[in-house]
């Protein structure tokens, strides 16, 4: 049975259209089955994580990586008896709005819709699943719950008001493409929504520490005084010393795993029993974060993440080719700003657009959804030209 704060989809806030209800699904169940059937959802298979598909067909991808937050996120909401379904709809649907070529994508779009509201994979995410999916015949959309739709918008925290995670202000759009009651910016999620973002934290950890070794950017030897991973790695290279090394890293991806989890879990036990929260509505005016690590975890987590990104997400292996694919981007929305050159609908909603604003928002949207090879595609059917990244 799950507690009194946990989310309740017989209590949903409600979709933005009308649906028929379901003799065997929950309502959260069912943003669960809408998203991954999502042509987006699809598309993250061909979308970076941090190498880029040239490097080797055994680096995560946006997908892989989604589908092992998703487990994590369910893992954590059943051990805190919260809504597994919402976790996992939550986490499936996080990366929705990823750009091609993982965060360089997103960097370049931020910077060319500076002027035009701004760009943010995670807003995107937002009008992916309300606007840009447009398979069901009676709206655009996925029509996804009201705590869906929040877990998407706030899974790292309120974007608005003193506790504010966003840098910037939201822009207009969010209140045209999600007309059905606010979505309460300054508040935080549900804890289900909370456990997407701690699981997307650990996720990253360990794999990108996994994909680290497999590219050959560090050893076990070298992460042994790293924080968080650093004790785990000399307890497996002591226990096993001779086995191999692929064997020796594996078992320090699952220890990472196992052991960010049960601090998480235990440490989000503590905190909910201390804020004693007596329904969802409580913990999204709790006013911190309920799910979280404890202190020396998060300390430990945050010195891990500064060495991951000195020696593997800035090393010359990685920002080589980020570089040739910023360039790609930018390149691309250049090109299509000016001429409307995309295919389809894409084309004839820029050329019907009243203004610049509202083609840059075009353009991002057909950009964002693109994936890797589509948009190297595109780049040389439009400029004659191959980008090589080996």
């Amino acid at each position: 049975m799950n507690a009194p704060y946990a989310a309740d989809p017989l209590h949903t806030r409600g979709r933005l259209h009308p649906a028929s209800d379901s003799p065997t699904r929950s309502e959260f169940q069912r943003d669960r089955d809408r998203i991954i059937h999502s042509a987006a959802f699809r598309r993250l298979q061909y979308k970076t994580q941090v190498f880029l598909q040239h490097e080797g067909q055994h680096f995560r991808t946006r997908l892989t990586h989604t589908l092992e937050v998703s487990q994590m996120a369910r893992s954590i909401a059943r051990a805190l008896r919260l809504d597994e379904d919402l976790a996992e709809a939550v986490a499936l649907a996080h990366d929705l709005g990823h750009t091609p070529f993982g965060h360089a994508g997103e960097r370049v779009l931020a910077e060319k819709m500076r002027d035009f509201g701004g760009f943010d994979h995670n807003l995107q995410a937002l009008r992916v699943v309300t606007l840009l999916e447009n398979r069901y015949a009676g709206h655009d959309g996925l029509n996804l719950t009201w705590e869906t739709l929040e877990g998407i918008l706030k899974h790292n925290g309120p974007l608005t008001g003193p506790m504010a995670v966003a840098a910037h202000p939201l822009p207009d759009w969010i209140a045209a493409v999600v007309p059905l009651g606010d979505l309460e910016p300054a508040t935080f999620a549900s804890l289900e929504a909370q456990c997407a973002a701690i699981a997307d934290d650990i996720a990253y950890d360990a794999h990108d520490i996994d994909d680290a070794l497999r590219a050959g950017l560090t050893t076990l030897p070298e992460l042994c005084d790293v924080p968080l991973v650093g004790p785990i790695s000399r307890t497996v290279l002591e226990t096993w010393p001779d086995i191999d090394p692929g064997r020796q890293a594996h078992e320090v991806q699952r220890r990472i795993i196992t052991s960010a989890i049960e601090d998480a879990i235990a440490t989000s036990e503590a905190a909910i029993a201390e804020a004693a929260p007596g329904s969802v509505e409580a913990v999204r005016r709790a006013g911190r974060t309920l799910i979280r690590f404890s202190a020396p975890t998060a300390e430990a987590e945050k010195g891990l993440k500064r060495f991951l990104f000195e020696h593997v997400y800035r090393s010359e292996t990685v920002m080589g080719p980020v570089r040739r694919s910023e360039a790609v981007v930018a390149a691309l929305f250049d090109r299509y700003l000016e001429t409307a050159d995309m295919p389809g609908r894409w084309r004839e909603a820029a050329l019907d657009a009243p203004d610049l604003a509202s083609r840059a928002r075009i353009v991002a949207d057909f950009i964002a959804g693109m994936t890797d090879p589509y948009a190297l595609d595109e780049y040389a059917r439009l400029f004659d030209a191959r980008v090589e990244f080996r």
